[in-house]
C-alpha cells in the first residue's frame, strides 16, 4: 500500500510532505513549556507534534552497572535510568497536550516503548503509532501496536534490511495494514556522509510503503533532499531554544528553522512537479526571444547570402535555424535591410 492515512489525511506519493515535529524532551518536565513547543510547532507549519511514552522503569532497569552506561554518545557518563528521569514526559500530559494540538489543527501522537504504553496511547485515541529506531527490534512491542489496527510509523535507524524485513513482516502478521518506513540514522547528532538518503525510495519499493525521514542533523538541507527523492514524511526534533538544556538540544531545530525547511519542503514539493516536456505559461510568453535567421547585413536583390550576411541570433521572427544550410548559396529576391527577420518570400527557389 503506498500510502497511509491518518486523521483523514493522506501520506504517501503525491501528496503533502507530512511534517513531524518531535518534542521528545525538550520541555524541560515544565508542562507550560510543552504547550509553548505545540503552539511554536504549529506556527512553524508543523502537521503533527510527536510525543514518547515511557517511564524510566517501562525502558529500562534501575541498575547502575556499567552495562547502563552512555558511551560514545552525547550523553557520554550516564546511566540510562538517569538520563530518562530527566527526559521522560509525564504520562498525565499527553491527553491535555493532544487536545490543545487538535485545536490549534495539529495532529498529535506518540512513541510507545512497552506494552503499558499502547494501552495508554490507544485509549488517548491517538491517530497512528510510532516505533522508534531502538524499538524496531522488538517483535513482541510491533506485534502489541499493530493489533490496535492504527497506521504505523517505524524508524529504521541501526536496523539492517533482514531486521526491517523481520519488523515489517511481524507488523503485516499482527494486522498492520498501513505501514510507514522512515530512513534514520541514529547517531546525534548526525552527519549528512552517514544519511544514505538513496534508501528512502529503495525502502519504498523492497515494502511497497510510504517512504520518509526521521532526521538528526542539523539543517534542513538533508530534509529537503529527502523529498526531492521521494520521502512522504519528514520528522525533526523541536525546540524552543538550542540554549535551553535539555538532552536533545543538540539535533533539534528551532522554530525559526523549522519554519523555513517546512517553507523549503513545500517549494520543493511545487518543483517536483510532474514528467512534462510541454512549454509553460510563461515559456509560451518567451518563446518568441528563441534564435532565428535573420539578415545581418544590407543585401541588394540577386546578391546570395552567405554566412557574411545570415546570422542564428534572438529573436524568433525569422526563419527556424534548421533551414540555414537551405539559404546559404541561394539568391535574394530584393533589397533587403540588416535586421529583417528571413523569409522564404526573400530566397530565390
Amino acid at each position: 500500500m503506498n500510502f497511509i492515512e491518518i486523521a483523514g489525511r493522506k501520506i504517501g506519493p503525491g501528496h503533502p510532505t507530512y511534517v513531524i515535529a518531535e518534542m521528545s524532551a525538550n520541555h524541560m518536565q515544565d508542562f507550560d513549556v510543552a504547550v509553548r513547543i505545540v503552539e511554536a510547532a504549529k506556527a512553524a507549519g508543523a502537521d503533527a507534534i510527536k510525543l514518547q511514552t515511557y517511564t524510566p522503569d517501562t525502558i529500562t532497569l534501575n541498575c547502575h552497572s556499567d552495562l547502563f552506561l552512555q558511551s560514545g554518545t552525547i550523553w557520554e557518563g550516564q546511566h540510562l535510568y538517569d538520563l530518562y528521569q530527566t527526559a521522560y514526559t509525564p504520562w498525565e500530559w499527553q491527553p491535555k497536550l493532544k487536545a490543545i494540538a487538535e485545536d490549534l489543527g495539529l495532529h498529535c501522537f506518540s512513541s510507545p516503548f512497552d506494552l503499558t504504553a499502547v494501552d495508554f496511547l490507544n485509549e488517548m485515541d491517538v491517530p497512528v503509532f510510532k516505533i522508534a529506531s531502538f524499538e524496531n527490534v522488538d517483535v513482541q512491542l510491533i506485534k502489541y501496536v499493530a493489533q490496535t489496527g492504527k497506521p504505523i510509523i517505524m524508524s529504521t535507524g541501526m536496523a539492517t534490511l533482514a531486521e526491517i524485513d523481520e519488523a515489517v513482516t511481524a507488523a503485516r502478521a499482527a494486522g498492520c495494514e498501513q505501514l510507514a518506513l522512515l530512513k534514520c540514522t541514529s547517531s546525534y547528532p548526525a552527519i549528512p556522509e552517514e544519511m544514505n538518503l538513496s534508501t528512502i525510495p529503495h525502502l519504498a519499493k523492497t515494502f511497497n510503503v510510504p517512504s520518509g525521514l526521521s532526521d538528526h542533523t542539523m539543517g534542513a538541507t538533508i530534509p529537503v533532499a529527502a523529498v526531492a527523492l521521494g520521502a512522504c514524511i519528514v520528522e525533526k526534533h523541536f525546540t524552543l531554544s538550542r540554549e535551553m538544556p535539555t538532552a536533545d538540544r543538540a539535533f533539534s531545530m528551532e522554530p525559526a528553522e523549522f519554519k523555513a525547511m517546512v517553507t523549503a519542503i513545500r517549494t520543493t514539493e511545487k518543483a517536483l512537479g510532474e514528467i512534462k516536456y510541454q512549454r509553460t505559461d510563461k515559456e509560451k510568453a518567451t518563446i518568441k526571444f528563441r534564435r532565428s535567421l535573420f539578415v545581418s547585413k544590407d543585401i541588394k536583390a540577386g546578391e546570395v547570402f552567405t554566412a557574411e550576411n545570415v546570422r542564428s541570433v534572438r529573436p524568433a521572427h525569422g526563419l527556424h535555424t534548421r533551414n540555414y544550410e537551405a539559404v546559404i548559396g541561394r539568391k535574394c529576391l530584393a533589397d533587403v535591410a540588416a535586421g529583417t527577420p528571413l523569409s522564404w518570400e526573400l530566397i530565390a527557389s
